[in-house]
């Protein structure tokens, strides 16, 4: 149908793309909760860290999904403020994990 479409910088698109957005952002979901299995599961701390990131980045890409789904720019912002949180995750636990391995080193010496 004719009203059935949307105009976004002059290119119009059919109402299927939410449809297609929402779809993917429920895929992610799924693989978010594959890592939340490698959290529970993981032998160690390097994997549960990498799954954690993964939590970051899909996070952000299912935010960026839904606000474009749900015509939201609010939640453009949000998804910014995810990946410096996530950044400063990453920059945290890696700080953490050599004074960890740095004082592992001293008592087995």
């Amino acid at each position: 149908m004719p009203g059935d479409e949307r105009r976004v910088i002059g290119y119009s698109y059919p109402m299927s793309m939410d449809v297609l957005y929402v779809a993917v952002a429920i895929f992610l979901l799924l693989n978010v909760l594959g890592g939340l299995v490698r959290i529970l599961i993981g032998p160690s701390r390097g994997d549960r860290m990498l799954a954690a990131q993964l939590f970051g980045t899909t996070g952000v890409a299912i935010i960026l999904l839904l606000a474009e789904a749900l015509e939201r720019p609010a939640l453009r912002d949000i998804a910014l403020v995810v990946v410096l949180l996530a950044v400063i995750n990453t920059v945290v636990f890696v700080r953490f994990a050599g004074r960890a391995d740095d004082r592992a080193g001293e008592s087995g010496s």
